[in-house]
């Protein structure tokens, strides 16, 4: 029954959700054309809260757990699991004072209104998986362009989204990267939950009535670890052991 339901209900949303991307394409030119980075910056947090209110549209809540005072002066390498396309805004949103940044897959740096262009221009990365001649050493100077401006760096090392809620082991090449050329990070570890359920059927329909979870760890100040590859188990031990599928 509720699958039926989301039919009409997830038409609805996707014209509010291609209204959004489209009205903001101009708005995301205008701003970083004419007035620089910091007011695109402004346009491109706009944006994520809109879109989150399209999922509203969805019966979805999100809920954002972040008790930690987390400093703006410092860069930040923010690793988390990724379930869905909809792990991303949320993200954006409550950690805009960070100015989060992400690692992408190259072909989402064209054809997406308003995503594309925040991708190519907003300090992000757009990486080809399949070519490690390009991937790496864009990794390396995205990792030297977070240590340089204090911004935050998103990495989810599952790889792909997890479909039904299920951790995905780390691929842990991406973070030994930005490890080295970001060596005054804070690593900050986040847990998301259901997101997933968003799109138990795939990109149409869409799931309704998700509660979107997301709870941010204890900050690790990455100097304070000789081993590298410790720090990246207790990461990875941290955030699964707060998902539950």
């Amino acid at each position: 029954m509720q699958k039926l339901l989301s039919y009409p209900i997830s038409v609805v949303y996707y014209i509010f959700f291609g209204l959004t991307l489209v009205i903001f394409h101009p708005i995301q030119w205008f701003c970083f054309n004419v007035f620089g980075y910091y007011a695109h910056k402004k346009s491109v947090d706009v944006l994520q809260f809109f879109l989150m209110r399209c999922a509203n549209i969805l019966g979805t809540r999100f809920s954002f757990n972040n008790p930690h005072s987390i400093p703006t002066n410092t860069p930040l390498i923010i690793v988390a699991n990724h379930q869905s396309l909809y792990d991303i805004s949320p993200i954006m949103w409550f950690m805009r004072k960070h100015h989060a940044k992400f690692i992408s897959k190259i072909e989402l740096g064209k054809g997406i209104p308003s995503v594309s262009y925040n991708l190519r221009h907003g300090g992000s990365v757009l990486i080809d998986r399949k070519n490690p001649r390009q991937s790496l050493p864009a990794i390396m100077k995205f990792g030297e362009y977070i240590e340089n401006t204090k911004r935050a760096a998103v990495i989810f090392p599952e790889g792909t989204r997890s479909k039904d809620g299920t951790p995905k082991p780390f691929q842990t090449k991406g973070l030994e990267i930005m490890f080295k050329k970001v060596p005054s990070a804070l690593v900050v570890p986040i847990s998301i939950n259901n997101s997933w359920k968003m799109q138990r059927y795939g990109q149409f329909p869409m799931g309704l009535g998700a509660h979107v979870k997301f709870t941010v760890h204890k900050p690790l100040k990455l100097a304070t670890f000789t081993d590298k590859k410790a720090l990246i188990e207790q990461v990875e031990h941290t955030i699964k052991a707060h998902i539950h599928p």
